[in-house]
């Protein structure tokens, strides 16, 4: 079969898609397998976006293609709501079974990870008969609208949309660039000149902020969420949507809160929860999960059976291949590789990274973010063959977001790639 080029591709998407949607590269896909990708031209890279972190267990796993293709030969679609299939349910106990806590637990399925913020807010709302919902700066929750307004920058996100939902607030995220003191504080004066605490029904958080620049939140920040959730009945949301299924070297990142205690009321999963078929959830206790009618949950698409059969070879893939661990293992070793380029690379202002989820941050001689760094070290990176991805409000991060299957050899091969970029930028 002849392919179009590349250029030719590209022609055609100006003049059929639009601008609104956001295009990194100027390639398009071929073929790919776990961490290698080629494009219509025959060139090769090596894939350290993912998708956006949804393949941790790689380009077409052997396991989940099975999975998929079996499922092909039952059935594709009946919607869950009008007949129900086994497998949701039994997805369902393994998701209730997994994540943090051993408290009763129920699930629902949905198709992507702003559907499934937008219904763990309802969830909320309808739970705690509120309407008010806390969120952070640099938070990224999804697109659509009220996702949107809980996210925590404006461009490209907000801007030009128009007004976002009434009663969404927004407080500095305490990690490495907000003290504790300071957000408790805003808190407080949040309480005092907005709304009062017996107004919010949710307060949510990323563990890891994923486009906000992988900021990792203080463990005592979580700690004192949940204090202050509880003290006034108000719903904790933590959104596993990139950070799930073993890429912080455990398989959600509230595993790691989980040690002291801490637990969230309700978590959004997504991403990599079904190996690059489409499919969310919303886990958490069941009295709240329970507190919606009949009807007030669901959707045509929600969980459908080829995403489900994915998500369940899935969870196999990471128990059998032991994939959080070696997301702990390969993140150690891109983090020191990184470290050990500060001498020659001044403008590495910060290594940091949970697991397999690590970022580098760049600044100038001035301290200012370097967004334009970022971007050259991301371009010679790609003409060398290896695909990533920036983050950050300011752009000047970039981050990693490797299948935890990729071979060593790969790897290595990558973090030499990476190196030369760094160098040359």
């Amino acid at each position: 079969m002849q392919h179009s080029t590349n250029e030719q591709l590209m022609a055609r998407k100006a003049a059929a898609t639009p601008r609104g949607i956001g295009v990194m590269g100027s390639f398009f896909a071929n073929k790919a397998l776990n961490s290698e990708l080629w494009d219509v031209e025959g060139r090769r890279f090596i894939d350290f976006a993912g998708g956006i972190a949804v393949l941790n267990t790689g380009h077409r796993h052997p396991h989940v293609v099975a999975a998929i293709q079996a499922q092909l030969e039952r059935f594709t679609h009946t919607c869950y709501q009008v007949i129900p299939y086994e497998s949701y349910i039994a997805l369902a106990e393994k998701i209730n079974a997994i994540t943090p806590g051993q408290h009763a637990k129920k699930t629902a399925f949905f198709s992507t990870g702003a559907e499934a913020i937008e219904n763990a807010i309802k969830i909320a709302r309808y739970a705690t008969g509120r309407s008010g919902v806390i969120a952070f700066s640099g938070a990224f929750h999804g697109r659509s609208l009220f996702a949107m307004s809980l996210t925590g920058k404006v461009h490209p996100y907000k801007a030009g949309f128009g007004p976002s939902p009434a009663e969404v607030y927004h407080l500095p995220f305490p990690c490495h660039c907000a003290d504790l003191a300071s957000v408790k504080k805003a808190m407080a004066q949040l309480f005092k000149a907005d709304i009062e605490p017996s107004r919010v029904a949710a307060i949510v958080f990323e563990p890891v902020q994923g486009e906000g620049g992988f900021n990792i939140i203080q463990r005592e920040a979580v700690k004192w969420l949940r204090q202050l959730c509880t003290e006034h009945g108000v719903v904790m949301i933590a959104d596993e949507v990139q950070t799930g299924f073993g890429r912080t070297g455990q398989m959600f990142a509230m595993d790691h809160f989980a040690i002291d205690g801490v637990l969230p009321d309700l978590m959004t999963i997504a991403k990599s929860m079904a190996g690059g078929m489409t499919l969310s959830a919303v886990t958490g206790r069941a009295d709240i999960m329970d507190a919606p009618a009949p009807g007030g949950l669901g959707g045509t698409y929600a969980g459908n059976p080829l995403a489900i059969a994915a998500a369940h070879a899935v969870i196999d893939v990471m128990t059998q291949e032991r994939l959080p661990a070696r997301g702990a293992l390969l993140g150690a070793q891109l983090k020191t590789r990184l470290e050990g380029l500060r001498p020659q690379v001044p403008q590495i202002f910060d290594v940091r990274g949970l697991g397999a989820m690590v970022a580098c941050e760049f600044k100038t001689e001035a301290g200012e973010p370097d967004a334009a760094f970022a971007r050259a070290v991301q371009a010679h990176a790609l003409a060398g063959g290896l695909i990533l991805l920036t983050c950050g409000v300011d752009g000047n991060v970039l981050r990693f977001l490797f299948p935890l299957t990729i071979e060593q050899t790969v790897f290595d091969e990558a973090l030499d790639i990476l190196e030369r970029a760094m160098l040359k930028a």
